[in-house]
């Protein structure tokens, strides 16, 4: 059985940092393509990121020169290294993987506020 973990979360200040975590369980994250998503309120879930199999990644426009995307195949977790905050990054991230069939974790919730 998958499972996805996510954990890292928190309320930061505008141009802060956060890294968030995604272990995986039942999964061999390095061997698909692992992703995450947010959802700020109101709003439609939306990619953020994505690592191949490969190792190549992939970023959203909003994103691209802040966030970093990567993994660690030894502990089979993903992460997201999140510089440069800013409040419309505040949402709900969420992991993704495909394994067989596609999971997501619970989300961790990233609250960017002065």
């Amino acid at each position: 059985q998958v499972h996805l973990v996510e954990s890292g979360g928190g309320l930061v200040q505008p141009g802060g940092s956060l890294r968030l975590r995604c272990a995986g369980s039942g999964i061999i994250i390095s061997r698909t393509t692992m992703a995450w998503y947010r959802q700020a309120p109101g709003k439609q879930r939306e990619l953020v990121a994505n690592i191949t199999s490969g190792g190549n990644t992939n970023y959203a426009d909003s994103v691209k020169g802040r966030f970093t995307i990567s993994r660690d195949h030894a502990r089979n977790t993903v992460f997201l290294q999140m510089n440069s905050l800013k409040p419309d990054d505040k949402a709900v991230y969420y992991c993704n993987g495909y394994w067989r069939n596609n999971f997501w974790g619970r989300g961790t919730l990233v609250t960017v506020s002065a």
